[in-house]
């Protein structure tokens, strides 16, 4: 079938009605599918011509491949027993959002190359930031990732102690820079270590500073580290604390940390990619956003459990003018008359080519309205209480964090007598089970040493009786294993 030209508007229509029908028939049917497919590395890359079609297909042709080929090979992540990671959730809206922004293809360069999408971003944000209950101090800037976010902070925390030098000399300054350091507790997300690798800091310019029992940043031992590398030589450069560790979810001290990090002039990050969500609910506002006002910047990602389809991160930060000094760079074909009295968000990040990203969050905000949010978000946290009680209750399982949002740690005990290693290779065993049926899809962690299985409930699908069946699995697979 020769196609040398795009789809009329007919035939556009008659086949986006299949796709919606299509994606609709998905969604009615998704807890039918196994969460984790039931194949082995290349089973798809094998099934795939090895050169492009000289011809082009119809669309008939291609969602039956859909169906025979992509389908079979995919991890659900909109799946109700998704309960492996912070779950990405597809909403509708969210999905419609996508759906139009692929559409309308802006690119929020400049204001002048998408006046919509960027007076959308800045106003939608605007509410965003008012629903997670941060200050107007900080402004608010869309990126891919949280692993993005960070890096920007980094990279202004960087500017902001050495104004221009390394934006003009690069890494060595011309022998102005000392060596830099950057703090974060031993159970800070890996995406700080890969900025700092980025940056030309290098893994050496990341110091992690021991957790106690609740796996949170210790005070005193970052004020102890920050004073021994003074005494070397060594610049401290930024502090990142965590609102929800992806191990524990843990809470770091953020306004302790901030007490140790303003009077020696260093930068703090907040990450609460994860964990700031929560915020939406009032009852753990306060909680969540404690010491944030005394901040730098914050990373959150509605992506994460706000039911915005991969990707989308919000940082913010109290200097946008060190963020653009940082990186804006503007070629002669880029400068338009309204550069004076507009945002051109070019100005503010790696990327010079911007999606209309806001597009779906806009949209997922006017649909849900705040209160939908919160109550959704809300009931994760308190299923995944009713499921950190059955750990709590039983026997057989012991829990191994707090839950101060919606993640479970915990691990079997095999028997009383068992211990270390034994149980460790235990729980590695049952959560390979537990995976291995399709019904349910869990991840695992270590904590001080401990092999732990987390449990998530954040996938905007999943209800109280999807959290019973997975425990009723992960019993069975137990008794089995115990057997």
């Amino acid at each position: 079938m020769k196609h040398n030209r795009d789809m009329n508007s007919e035939e556009f229509r008659k086949h986006a009605y299949k796709f919606s029908d299509y994606i609709a028939d998905y969604f009615s049917k998704i807890d039918s599918f196994p969460v984790l497919p039931e194949i082995e590395p290349g089973w798809l890359k094998n099934r795939l011509p090895e050169s492009a079609p000289e011809e082009g297909e119809s669309f008939e042709e291609i969602l039956t491949q859909i169906d025979d080929l992509i389908i079979p090979a995919l991890t659900h992540w909109n799946h109700p027993k998704f309960m492996a990671y912070f779950n990405s959730t597809s909403s509708a809206p969210g999905i419609l959002g996508e759906f139009l922004s692929a559409a309308l293809n802006q690119n929020a360069m400049v204001w002048k190359t998408s006046p919509a999408a960027t007076e959308l971003e800045e106003k939608t944000l605007e509410w965003y930031r008012e629903m997670l209950g941060v200050t107007n101090e900080f402004t608010p800037f869309i990126y891919d990732t949280a692993s993005v976010s960070s890096m920007h902070a980094l990279a202004s925390a960087r500017e902001k102690k050495f104004p221009g030098v390394i934006r003009n000399e690069g890494l060595s300054g011309n022998g102005k820079i000392p060596k830099l350091r950057v703090y974060i507790s031993e159970e800070a997300h890996s995406s700080i270590e890969k900025s700092a690798i980025t940056l030309g800091l290098g893994l050496n310019g990341i110091r992690k500073i021991p957790t106690n029992e609740r796996f949170e940043m210790i005070p005193y031992e970052l004020e102890k580290a920050i004073a021994e590398d003074k005494m070397k030589g060594i610049e401290p450069l930024a502090v990142v604390a965590t609102v929800g560790t992806t191990s524990s979810t843990s809470i770091d001290p953020v306004k302790e940390i901030a007490a140790i990090c303003k009077p020696k002039n260093i930068w703090l990050h907040v990450d609460a990619a994860y964990g700031g969500t929560a915020a939406v609910v009032d009852e753990k506002n306060a909680v969540v956003t404690s010491g944030w006002e005394d901040a730098d910047s914050i990373v959150v990602n509605p992506h994460k459990w706000m039911f915005i389809p991969v990707d989308l991160s919000v940082f913010f930060t109290k200097e946008p003018e060190t963020l653009k000094r940082a990186f804006s760079l503007v070629p002669e074909y880029l400068k338009t008359a309204e550069d004076s009295k507009v945002t051109n968000y070019m100005d503010y990040g790696l990327q010079l080519g911007r999606r209309f990203r806001s597009l779906k969050l806009w949209l997922t905000i006017k649909y849900f309205g705040k209160k939908g949010i919160a109550e959704i978000v809300g009931e994760h946290i308190r299923i995944a209480n009713q499921f950190k009680d059955f750990i709590d209750k039983s026997d057989g399982f012991e829990r191994l964090a707090p839950v101060p949002f919606s993640v479970v740690s915990f691990r079997a005990l095999p028997n009383e007598k068992e211990s270390g290693e034994v149980i460790n290779r235990f729980n590695e065993k049952l959560m390979e089970n537990i995976n291995s049926t399709g019904k349910l899809f869990l991840s695992h962690t270590k904590l001080k040493g401990k092999y732990a299985i987390r449990l998530v409930i954040s996938g905007l699908h999943t209800k109280e009786k999807d959290m019973l069946e997975a425990w009723e699995i992960i019993n069975d697979e137990y008794q089995k294993l115990l057997k």
